[in-house]
This record gives C-alpha cells, structure tokens and sequence, in this order.
C-alpha cells in the first residue's frame, strides 16, 4: 500500500491514533487527525501540528471524510458510525491501525488473539523470540502501538502481536504468518451484538493465510476445534484435556510435544513459575509458535522456566495478616475471572463487578459456592451480579460504592488462610481508564496495609 501524498483521515486520539498519524506523516502522507475530545482536553496539540499533521477536535468528522483518500480506525471505535458508513459508501477505504501497520511491515508477522490468555501468551511468545531475535517487537492489544514499532522493523526482525476483535473490524489483507486463537467465550456482545460476529472477527487473524503458514489452536475449546477447516495453514493444535497423535498437550503433569519429526517431553509443569491449566494452555500456545518459528526447544525451555506471568493477571501482590492478596484486573470477562477462581487454593474474598458489556454472569457465580467466602461488588454490573449470584444460592454478598471502600472491605472479611482476588469480570470503564489504573489502585491500598502493621 502506498500512502504518500495521499489524503488520510486518522480517527482516536490514543496511543495507536497518534502513532498511526504520525508513522503516515513522516513517509509522506497528508494527515489530518480527528478526535471528539476538545482542543483545550488534548495535551499540547501544538506539537503534532509543528509536525505537520492537521488536528479536526471535538467532532465527528463528518464534513470531510468524503475528501479522504484513507480512513485509519483507532480500535476504540465503533464501526457503525454514520461518518464511517458514509466514507465506505463513497468508496473511501476504511482500515484499522493494525491493517495500515502490518501493510507496511517488512518481517514476519506472529498474531495472537482469542477471549482470554493473549497478553500472558504473547509476553511470552515475545521473550522466546527475543532470545534469538533480540529486535523482535511486541505490539498491539498488549499496549504497545503497532504503527509506533513499523519504522524500526527490517527484514531480518519479527513482529508479536496480540490482536484484539476490535482490530480485525476493518483489517483488509492482514495475514501472519504464524496466527494463533487461543479460545472463545462470550465477550463485547455490547459492539459485535452475536456470538457469530464475534467469532468472525476472531476469525479474520487467519482469514487470509495461505499454505506455508501456521494456525495455532485449541483442541479443547470446541469453537476453536472447528477452525480448523477453515484455515489453508498449516493446524497446530494444543491441548489440555487429552493427548494428540499430532501437536502439543498436557499428558499428567508434563506438556509433551509431537509434531513435524518432534517427540519429546518439553516441561513440567512443576518448572513453571505460573499456575492453572489456562496458564498451561498460554504456554503451550507459545511453544506451539515457537516451535513453527523454528525456534530450539531447548531456548523454549529455558523461556517457559524463567517467565514469571505479566502484570495485571492473577498477580500476587503481598501477604497481610496471613491474608494472601491477588490483583487480577485484566479478568475483564467470565471466562477470565471463571480461571482466577478456579486457580485459588485458599477460600476467597473476590472483588467482582464494573461496565457492562451485556453479558451474563451465571458461569462464573455457580463458581461461588465453596470457594468463594464473600463477594464485594461495585459498578454498574454490582445488582446483576448479584441477582446471578443469588440464583446458585450464594448470599454473602456486599455492595460498595467506591473502589476503595470495596478493597477495605475484603481485609474486614478475610481471615488468616484465605486470600483476596480482584477479578471484576468485567472492564473497567466507567470507574476507572482501564484495567492497569484498576490494578495499580487495588496494589496501592493492600500495600498501604503492609505499611501500617
């Protein structure tokens, strides 16, 4: 794609809009970059316009999108909005910042996407890279512009991207070459409206590959299974549940390899440094790739030994009074938060609750009944939660108004030998900027408790 002294219209003014903008302009397009935020709420906008990239604030753009020749998507925006339908119905391209990205990427590409476990897993598929391509970048969903690493990238280095459903809306020709789903559950009903639309978008990370490249999957999640036949790459399957004559798969407590001429134990899963089959899963996820990056397996070993998970997701945080505190704040869905509980041993004090993102909450509450000893909720979700909850006879539930109030209240509840989880099910919007600001408040005040004893 060729984009110099071509009109684009670059939409969101967060960390990929305004690495896209700027990518665009320094190889020569004429970029304007839009946002509904006023100019007095942008932070010294003056800078971007001494680069040469024109500000249009504080409304949809509307008015000018039939003059664009391209329409870059900042992946926090609907698609549906009349200024978008109205670009497509004039013939104006619309893209997503990963699509302009990976169109100007000049080195393989390893995508990363699914519900849950794709930052945990893309972490680590980024160390094993690293080790024998020091340059490799780590970019998307994970926090990390992909437009802000292209300039850098050369034929020689490789890219790991965790990608979102949101980015793959207007993705036109994205095609890794290793992709990976990890598993689908219901997630962002409230944007993609059905299962099936959400499973397309997911879908669309190995649409377009071709024979000679990879599709890493998950045997034991069923939607995953049958995607199978929908890729011409090459399956690489893994599993957790039972064995495979071909792939990679939990036998007892040992993930054991059986691909492409390989057939050997590669780790236990007592040498690892996180817990929970979801966290094996992540791992073997990882080495699937790895291995189709034709990476040694002895590199992966050593990798798998030393990676201690990410931040954010069933992160120990300290120890007061006996009381063990986990912050998982990236447990922005049921299914997340169904793996949270699921990997405590000890009787819980769960922080749950938050945006809404219209879906339902029963798997994840009929959890609740001996494992979890009192459930604190805030946000909007607290009373459907709750109302959940009551239906599997689960009634030691507070709700609190404030964050702070509800973390208060979980040291009032617990009691030597159990442990606090903030695992809200649900984003963080609406409370809060996002799930990392959720997390550092809630590591703040149990270390504020350490402090004071």
């Amino acid at each position: 794609m060729k984009y110099r002294d071509k009109r684009v219209l670059v939409c969101g003014m967060a960390k990929s809009g305004i690495s896209a903008a700027k990518l665009l302009n320094k190889i020569g397009a004429r970029v304007t970059l839009q946002d509904m935020k006023k100019r007095e709420e942008i932070k010294e906008p003056h800078l971007l316009e001494n680069e040469g990239i024109s500000l249009f604030l504080g409304a949809n753009p509307d008015e000018i999108v039939s003059n664009q020749d391209f329409v870059v998507l900042s992946p926090g925006i609907p698609c549906d909005l009349p200024f978008i339908l109205k670009a497509e119905a004039e013939g104006v391209p619309v893209i997503s910042e990963v699509e302009l990205a990976y169109s100007l990427t000049p080195c393989p590409v390893t995508a990363i996407t699914g519900t849950n476990g794709k930052t945990t897993t893309t972490t680590l598929v980024g160390q094993i890279m690293q080790a024998v391509k020091p340059d490799t970048a780590v970019v998307g969903n994970i926090g990390v512009s992909y437009s802000g690493e292209v300039e850098r990238l050369t034929k020689d280095d490789w890219v790991v991207a965790e990608i979102s459903s949101f980015q793959m809306e207007k993705a036109k020709t994205f095609s890794p070459y290793i992709s990976a789903v990890l598993n689908i559950s219901p997630d962002h009903l409230n944007r993609h409206k059905t299962m099936e639309n959400y499973i397309a978008m997911k879908e669309r990370v190995f649409e377009k590959q071709v024979e000679g490249d990879f599709c890493i999957l998950n045997y034991s999640d069923e939607v995953c299974r049958r995607m199978a036949d929908k890729t011409e790459a090459k399956v690489f399957f893994f599993s957790s549940k039972e064995p495979l004559t071909e792939g990679i798969y939990l036998d007892g407590d040992m993930i054991h390899v059986c691909w492409n001429g390989i057939n050997e134990d590669l780790i236990s899963i007592h040498e690892l440094q996180i817990l929970g089959v979801h966290n094996y899963e992540n791992v073997m996820a990882a080495a699937a790739m790895a291995i189709a990056a034709k990476v040694p397996l002895e590199t992966i070993r050593e990798v798998l030994k030393k990676f201690s998970g990410v931040e954010h997701r069933i992160e120990y945080v300290t120890t007061v009074d006996g009381v063990d505190y986990y912050n998982d704040s990236k447990g922005t869905n049921t299914d997340a938060s169904i793996r949270a509980v699921l990997a405590m041993r000890k009787p819980i004090v769960l922080i749950g609750g938050g945006y809404d993102k219209g879906v339902s909450f029963d798997d994840w509450t009929k959890l609740f009944p001996g494992r979890v000893k009192h459930l604190v909720l805030i946000g909007v979700t607290a009373q459907q939660i709750k109302e959940s909850a009551e239906k599997f006879g689960f009634n030691n539930i507070s709700i609190c108004e404030t964050f702070k109030e509800a973390v208060d209240l979980c040291k009032e509840k617990a009691e030597e030998g159990d442990c606090v989880l903030l695992s809200p099910a649900c984003a963080s919007w609406g409370m809060f900027d996002n799930y990392e600001q959720r997390g550092d408040m809630f590591k703040e005040q149990v270390r504020n408790f350490a402090k004071q004893k």
